[in-house]
């Protein structure tokens, strides 16, 4: 211990002023950009087009704005236009400079920190466009203000040019035009697809908003404009599901200085998807405006049912699980001053939110539901039928406990465990079959690696209410291996592998079986996937073989096809590996199963996908079939390695 000590008096010595460092300027973001955008990643590239976009949407929030266009270039630049206010450009009292360098410029400067200019804002941390300017290789500001159009350059957060008049302009507006710097972020490359479902939601979240899209680098052009608003939202996510109502319930008001948007509709399915925001800002852990949503649903139902006799005296008040199954529902909220739980704003903290959301849907919701019998009769049916199926779902939990099937102590007869407990090493393979779980637990390193053979296909969940699911052997023998139950019951604390690997064959049956077991993980057991802890084994879809020896494994047609040009085309076969029994177990180890040689792909939910992720399990594993032929239409030109 005290030779640490003159170890660290030693370390000291020199320590002084001239080691501390003073960032100044946008310094601070080129040097800890994650700190404002999240990562330097894709998802922070597409993040700097959303704060530009942001702002233009904060002016359409103020009455100012009601077209906004975003162009990606052949270069990747972007540029985001607006019909706003423009950027002020006179001379700043603060800076001395010109009120649109001082925002390019300068941390926390911004119109959002009172309510005098902007009434509603998401952006309130006052970092949106300089931490844009700061991170762009360069990028160009053009103002369109009182009859003239300015235009002021920059570099990497710095201006390399002065605020100067460069033509007229009859209309009022600003133009941020930027490449993302290359130093900074993984890749340059926008995509498409992530940007196109931003878009949409902006605009169902703005009604009347247009948001036209252009990407020159596809020849693609999109305009985004709902007249519906959040009311058209939920009928897109619906469209392909089976509703049991024909118009979505909507309600739109403002109390206690709040503006409040509502609209929800039900459908056969028995999964919730219930999406809020907040100011615009998508709020994917929810916070007091869904809990006052929650609150208002289950008491109106509750109490309409009640007071017309559709819930009987005898029956148990219907419970908050009950009247959301099959929900489909959007809740936005625009307040003065909202509270989020970090830059990131993933949940809202305004404590007066919760009152006001409860308050306006109790109110508007009873009188809806006395209005509309024949849908407020629908949606009791719909919570009771729940309500039955959860009473026999706990039923079954309750006997399988008693049988000790759902516990800890007596796990599935064909789990071979591992010998570690230690989350954070060990990991647990479902395979498919028992050919393949044969090879898996003979390869293995049973130290770390317990193996679970699932027979078949699995159940998809997709169109089962929980009571069936939990009547099937296959899932039952997952939740059992996992510790974690399900349900209410669901607790991460007793997660018993750190990580779930789904090991299937490189063939279409293998594909649905993967799907199969997302879906159910996805449904029932959303955690594993947003903590990280499901990932995707890749086995070599072929082995270069000379004689009878495999020289090399290949994971791709690319890497094949170079394997075969290093080593000789003459000289060797080719094997395809179309199943995993087909490799023995000293194969399987050394490709699939060894940390330092295996491919894994861990399974991760971006919140900003959310709609879209849910729109694909609900496309491909729903009733429908029409959405599912036009998804495989539309996608059958991705597809690689189909074995028929």
């Amino acid at each position: 211990m005290l030779e640490r000590e003159d170890m660290s008096k030693e370390k000291i010595r020199d320590y002084g002023a001239k080691n501390i460092k003073v960032l100044t300027g946008l310094e601070p973001v080129r040097l800890r950009p994650g700190m404002y955008i999240g990562s330097t990643g894709a998802k922070g590239l597409h993040h700097l087009v959303y704060e530009v976009v942001d702002n233009s949407i904060d002016e359409a929030l103020a009455g100012v704005c009601d077209t906004i266009t975003v162009k990606i270039y052949k270069d990747n630049s972007v540029s985001v236009e607006d019909n706003g206010s423009g950027i002020p450009v006179e001379v700043h009292p603060q800076t001395g400079k010109s009120t649109l360098e001082t925002v390019l410029t300068i941390l926390h400067a911004g119109g959002k920190f009172n309510n005098d200019a902007y009434q509603v804002s998401g952006g309130l941390h006052g970092v949106g466009v300089s931490v844009v300017n700061a991170l762009s290789e360069w990028l160009v500001a053009n103002v369109k203000r009182d009859g003239k159009l300015y235009e002021q350059k920059f570099s990497r957060g710095d201006a390399t040019s002065k605020l100067e008049v460069v033509g007229t302009s009859k209309e009022n507006g600003t133009i941020i035009t930027f490449k993302p710097d290359s130093e900074i972020f993984d890749t340059t490359i926008f995509e498409k697809e992530i940007l196109r479902n931003r878009f949409r939601e902006m605009a169902f979240l703005n009604k009347g908003v247009k948001i036209v899209f252009t990407d020159e680098r596809e020849d693609f052009n999109e305009t985004f404009h709902y007249e519906g608003g959040i009311k058209s939202f939920v009928e897109y996510m619906n469209r392909n599901k089976n509703a049991l109502h024909s118009d979505v319930i909507y309600f739109q008001g403002e109390k206690n200085n709040s503006q409040v948007e509502i609209s929800m509709q039900y459908t056969d399915g028995y999964s919730e998807n219930i999406l809020t925001f907040a100011n615009n800002i998508h709020t994917p852990e929810g916070g007091t405006h869904l809990v006052g949503f929650k609150t208002a649903l289950t008491r109106a139902i509750n109490d309409y049912g009640r007071k017309y006799n559709l819930i009987k005296d005898k029956d148990s008040n219907l419970q908050g699980d009950d009247t959301r199954e099959g929900l489909t529902g959007i809740v936005s909220i625009k307040l003065p001053n909202p509270q989020f739980e970090g830059q990131t704003k993933a949940k809202l903290g305004n404590s007066e939110s919760r009152g006001i959301v409860e308050t306006f849907l109790y109110d508007n919701l009873m009188t809806f539901l006395e209005e509309n019998p024949k849908v407020g009769k629908i949606i009791i049916e719909k919570a009771q039928n729940s309500a039955r199926a959860r009473e026999a779902a706990r039923k079954a939990r309750d006997l399988t406990r008693k049988k000790s099937i759902l516990d800890n102590t007596t796990l599935p007869g064909k789990l071979s465990d591992c010998q570690e407990s230690d989350i954070s090493v060990n990991e647990i393979y479902l395979v498919e079959g028992d050919s393949a779980g044969g090879s898996a637990k003979q390869g293995r390193d049973s130290k770390f690696q317990a193996v679970l053979p699932l027979k078949g296909k699995i159940m998809n969940v997709e169109k089962a209410r929980i009571d069936k699911i939990l009547g099937y052997e296959e899932i039952k023998s997952m939740i059992t291996a996992f510790g974690t139950g399900i349900g209410k019951d669901f607790n991460l604390d007793n997660l018993r592998y750190g990580k779930i690997v789904i090991m299937t064959d490189a063939d279409v049956d293998g594909a649905h079986i993967r799907t199969l077991i997302l879906t159910f993980f996805y449904r029932y057991m959303k955690e594993l996937i947003e903590q990280g802890h499901v990932y995707i084994a890749q086995p070599p879809l072929y082995g270069i073989i000379k004689g009878v020896k495999v020289v090399k494994y290949c994971w791709t047609d690319e890497e094949l096809q170079t394997g075969l040009d290093e080593l000789g085309r003459d000289a060797h076969r080719i094997q395809r590996y179309k199943g995993l029994g087909e490799m023995n177990p000293a194969q399987l180890w050394e490709t699939t199963m060894n940390p330092e040689n295996r491919l894994f792909l861990q399974v991760k939910i971006d919140d900003e996908e959310l709609v879209s992720i849910d729109e694909t399990f609900s496309t491909l594993m729903g009733d429908k079939v029409e959405p599912r032929r036009e998804f495989i239409e539309q996608n059958a030109k991705y597809v690689k390695n189909l074995d028929a």
